[in-house]
């Protein structure tokens, strides 16, 4: 199935382009709800009301000397709600929905940044792939073609399981596809052929947050209950898959959501969890959180925490573990043991981005904490990335950009992205960067 696509004029000061994006939903410009998506966690959900809450409906006026103005929308009469959309075989073997970006008569190949509206969805990934851009959103995931503007749109109705999309990778040529509820999917670009991993192939739970192939050919698979290791990479073998929780490891995995993974300089794999930092290294587990250094303690960044709702107050499992964690007497969005992001740096130190409590750098010996106190815009990290030497660091009021130096370069709406809450990073092959947020991406010609 494919949807023909129209030029929509934008009034805005900045080039947007709106992809119809699980069903068709558009949102214009005059568009105001907050209506969060029931794929995102709940942790993640307040930072989004509250961020959303508190940004305007337009846009900061730009010179329109340095932007483009552009817009897709799509005719979304034969979609259906993804939120009804059948999952069966049917379904599967439909091919992508399709369309393309129509630049104006005016367009200026030098504008500056370019927006991409996708409605009412979270941008939690975006993996750049020579000249195409995978965008995964909390309503399916789209491949877009920087160069020919083509765009595919895949959900639940053409091979996904679920249109929540935390992961977008490439391993051995395949693209992945790391769900909310719907496990793992792995597209062959070749023969448009789906595979889906799920609890019954071994995968410790359907929630997929983050996926590696390590040196040694092993994949490891970050889920909700613990994390998967297929020895070799051999997906298909049933026996090669591992499962490793905290009750399996005597409390070395110190926690079962595991959100994050990195590898080390010597092959030991990192991961990021609500209880801390975890190294699996020579078969061997080693933790760390809070109480070893590990975030920036609760008194210092109090007064800086832009979210006052308690977690707590929505979700058990956010109750239980303000318990297990001696944080019975906070009542604002803080949790230091909680990770979100991480990153290994070129020599080997760990960066990791917490709930509330800044940003974390580890040595292997001596944690060090950065907060808004040192220049940070905000003191929730939701992405951390590497580029030209510098980490990319994603919160909820801005990017900054820190250099070798420790000097950082921050950057907001009015510097172009689309939202301040950055929730993912990519560079393009042409060198632009592409910033997810809340309701859409900004691609930024030159951010540095």
């Amino acid at each position: 199935m494919s949807t023909k696509s129209k030029l929509v004029p934008v009034v805005l000061g900045v080039a947007a382009i709106a992809i119809a994006v699980a069903g068709g939903y558009f949102i214009s410009s005059q568009q105001t709800q907050t209506k969060i998506p029931p794929e995102v966690p709940s942790a993640t959900q307040q930072a989004v009301a509250t961020t959303t809450a508190n940004t305007p409906s337009a846009h900061p006026a730009i010179n329109p000397g340095f932007v483009n103005s552009l817009a897709l929308n799509t005719d979304a009469s034969t979609q259906q709600n993804p939120h009804s959309a059948s999952t069966s075989a049917d379904n599967i073997g439909k091919p992508a929905l399709s369309g393309q970006a129509h630049r104006d008569n005016n367009a200026n190949p030098d504008a500056k940044f370019t927006h991409f509206r996708v409605g009412q969805r979270n941008v939690k990934r975006i993996l750049a792939d020579g000249d195409v851009m995978w965008v995964g959103t909390s309503g399916g995931v789209i491949r877009y073609n920087i160069k020919t503007d083509e765009y595919k749109l895949y959900d639940s109705r053409n091979g996904l399981l679920a249109n929540g999309i935390f992961y977008v990778g490439k391993m051995d040529d395949e693209i992945v596809i790391g769900t909310y509820g719907g496990g793992m999917s792995i597209l062959n670009e070749q023969t448009g052929k789906w595979r889906t991993y799920n609890i019954p192939e071994g995968l410790g739970d359907a929630f997929v947050y983050d996926v590696l192939k390590s040196d040694n050919g092993d994949i490891w698979i970050a889920t909700w209950s613990g994390a998967n290791r297929i020895r070799g990479g051999d997906l298909d073998d049933s026996s090669k898959w591992d499962l490793f929780t905290v009750e399996n490891t005597n409390g070395g995995l110190p926690n079962d959501w595991v959100y994050a993974l990195a590898m080390g300089k010597n092959g030991e794999i990192w991961m990021a969890t609500e209880g801390g930092l975890a190294r699996f290294k020579n078969d061997k587990w080693d933790n760390w959180n809070h109480k070893d250094g590990q975030g920036a303690a609760y008194d210092l960044v109090k007064d800086q925490i832009a979210f006052d709702d308690d977690p707590a107050t929505a979700s058990k499992h956010h109750a239980r573990q303000k318990d297990e964690m001696d944080l019975q007497d906070v009542s604002i969005a803080y949790n230091p043991n909680y990770i979100i992001a991480l990153l290994v740096d070129d020599d080997g130190s760990v960066w990791a981005g917490t709930w509330g409590a800044g940003l974390a750098h580890f040595d292997g010996e001596i944690w060090t904490n950065y907060t808004v106190k040192d220049g940070l815009p905000g003191n929730h990290i939701f992405s951390l990335y590497k580029n030209n030497g510098k980490v990319w660091i994603g919160t909820e009021k801005g990017l900054a950009i820190r250099s070798n130096d420790g000097s950082l370069q921050i950057f907001n709406m009015a510097d172009g992205l689309y939202a301040d809450a950055v929730f993912s990073m990519a560079t393009a092959k042409d060198g632009s960067a592409w910033i997810g947020s809340y309701g859409g991406v900004a691609r930024i010609a030159k951010l540095q």
